[in-house]
């Protein structure tokens, strides 16, 4: 399967998502955000790191990039995209996703591991997870409360758009166990193909046992089969 990850300036999660890519056999290149053209790729991923040092807005500069043009044309003809932390920030950005993400509620950076259950495992980046499986994902964001309109919030419920919840870790869904505000405890949602993923843990940081776990393999197995 081939895939490409899109480079930014002030990216800081490009070579993670590319080892975590390299290691589970995609055949993956980098592509610097003003080249014109994108490789021919089954899945495109668009990493976190603070791209142009989250000036202006979280993502804002980043979405209006040369080759984002290319990306959006890619969503539209069913190309897979994984935009993980700023790169969901970006897809939001540039509207290949609905709703935006805010400040976290208590106004500070947040790095830690946090508990994610999985609310749909019928799409090509979940299957390999059961249903309501609880997986430990590290988060590292400063605008990770996701918000959207009530319109949104309805179409993502019926059409079960929301990848994954903050949770305990027993599954438990609740106010306590949000970590950053988002609405309805939200930490990762598809657009209405579901050949769009953004969410703000990173799975490409818990491929190893010997840094911290495996949980996020299931995603990238997921894609590969």
């Amino acid at each position: 399967m081939k895939s490409c990850v899109i480079v930014f300036p002030g990216s800081n999660c490009d070579r993670d998502i590319a080892t975590a890519l390299e290691k589970m056999q995609f055949k993956n290149k980098m592509v610097w955000h003003k080249e014109t053209a994108l490789p021919k790729s089954d899945l495109i991923v668009i990493p976190g790191g603070f791209s142009y040092g989250d000036y202006l807005r979280s993502g804002a500069i980043a979405g209006k990039s040369i080759i984002l043009d290319e990306v959006i044309k890619a969503a539209n003809s069913g190309c897979l995209i994984l935009g993980i932390c700023n790169g969901f920030q970006i897809l939001t950005e540039t509207g290949l996703l609905s709703g935006t993400l805010l400040r976290n509620k208590k106004l500070k950076f947040i790095n830690k591991d946090v508990n994610i259950k999985v609310m749909n495992n019928k799409t090509k980046f979940s299957s390999n997870y059961r249903l309501n499986q609880v997986l430990k994902i590290n988060i590292a964001h400063n605008e990770g409360n996701f918000f959207t309109n009530e319109k949104h919030r309805e179409q993502l419920k019926k059409e079960d758009l929301i990848a994954f919840k903050y949770c305990d870790e027993k599954g438990d869904i609740s106010e306590r166990v949000n970590p950053n505000g988002a609405m309805d405890n939200i930490a990762g949602i598809y657009n209405s193909k579901k050949n769009i993923l953004g969410m703000m843990p990173h799975p490409e940081r818990m491929i190893d046992e010997m840094i911290s776990n495996t949980d996020g393999i299931n995603l990238f197995k997921s894609l590969l089969n």
